[in-house]
């Protein structure tokens, strides 16, 4: 229904609200669009190392506007209140934003699916982790500060610090000194399937494109090798596994 106003002063209190969530809404997507026209001028590389400078300069400015808005103390450039909050808290805040991204990428997912149907939404799925994937890879590196070409080391390191590594449980197994194995024991969308009495999910042509980008923004040395991956049949022990190799 169409709000019967003339500018933004004639909101009430809730619609503020809601228009506030709108503008953070607005700067992710503008955030976004800069990040994917600068790729198409000038590559990925290029684009990462112009998002490494902007990023870093905008999170200052927005962060230190909102303490100034809101009364809470920067310490570092980190905001003071989170850095209060017990151990505990911290975590389960941790837990939540991983756990909304998953949620944020299955209502994508399901929006294409129910519009276009299942092929067309796998599609766009496996598209898009060809992009994430290497991007979170490099915002590993960077948070990690792992140098260039970490090797099987380096890898082993970052897969502990992706989203899925805080709502899914995972291991490395048959370790070599030129590979290793890499289990997804516990999938939370998976064992969300399982409950509802669905078939696996079939993921492994997105598993694929995640794994072996990942990979290879870490180390480009690293060949990925698919053991198992739904639809593919695999032990109970694990929904997915993949070899990593030097």
């Amino acid at each position: 229904m169409e709000l019967d106003v003339n500018s933004q002063s004639d909101l009430n209190q809730e619609q503020k609200v809601r228009l506030l969530m709108d503008f953070m809404h607005r700067t992710m997507m503008h955030h976004a669009m800069w990040f994917a026209e600068v790729q198409h001028q000038y590559g990925r590389e290029k684009a990462l190392e112009v998002m490494k400078d902007a990023y870093a300069r905008s999170t200052s400015i927005q962060l230190n506007r909102l303490a100034k808005t809101l009364g809470f103390e920067m310490r570092d450039g980190v905001p003071a209140p989170l850095l209060e909050l017990p151990e505990e808290k911290l975590d389960q805040l941790t837990e939540s934003l991983a756990v909304n991204w998953l949620a944020n990428d299955g209502v994508w997912f399901q929006a294409v699916e129910f519009r276009h149907g299942l092929w067309d939404a796998k599609r766009c799925n496996d598209t898009c982790w060809a992009h994430f994937s290497p991007f979170e890879a490099w915002s590993i590196r960077n948070f990690l500060d792992l140098p260039e070409n970490p090797g099987l080391e380096g890898l082993k390191k970052a897969l502990q610090f992706r989203l899925y590594a805080i709502i899914n449980t995972q291991s490395i197994t048959e370790e070599t000194s030129d590979s290793f194995v890499f289990q997804m024991n516990e999938c939370r969308v998976q064992a969300a399937r399982k409950r509802k009495g669905l078939e696996d999910y079939p993921c492994k042509s997105g598993g694929l494109v995640e794994y072996t980008t990942f990979a290879q923004a870490i180390d480009p040395r690293i060949k990925t090798e698919c053991i198992a991956c739904p639809p593919d049949e695999h032990p109970d022990s694990y929904y997915c596994a993949w070899r990593f190799r030097v």
